[in-house]
C-alpha cells in the first residue's frame, strides 16, 4: 500500500488529494475495530439530548466523539485541513 505517501499511527495513509477510496475503505474499517463508527457514520453522528436522564450516554457520546475526531484529524494531509477545521463532530469530519 505504500504509493509514496505519510502513513499515520494507525497504519492508514494520510488523505491527500489522490487517495480517498482507499483511505475511505481503511478509515472505516480502523474506526468500526476501535468501536468508534457508530459516532462518525454509524447510528449515533448525533448527540443524545442534553437532558438530566441521558448524563451517562452524553458523556460517553463525547468521549467517543473526541476519540474518532481525533483520529480523522490526525489522518488528512495538512492541505486538505482547512476543509474541516469547522466541524464540530466527527460526524461532521466524515461527511
Amino acid at each position: 500500500m505504500d504509493s509514496g505517501g505519510r502513513f499515520n499511527n494507525f497504519g492508514v495513509e494520510v488523505l491527500n488529494h489522490s487517495n480517498y477510496k482507499i483511505w475511505r475503505s481503511c478509515m472505516e474499517s480502523y474506526l468500526v475495530g476501535e468501536d468508534l463508527w457508530e459516532v462518525v457514520g454509524g447510528g449515533d453522528v448525533n448527540p443524545p439530548e442534553d437532558a438530566p436522564e441521558n448524563v451517562d450516554n452524553l458523556k460517553k457520546w463525547r468521549i467517543a466523539n473526541a476519540k474518532a475526531e481525533s483520529i480523522l484529524k490526525r489522518s488528512i494531509s495538512h492541505g486538505l485541513f482547512e476543509h474541516i477545521i469547522r466541524c464540530k463532530s466527527a460526524g461532521d469530519i466524515w461527511t
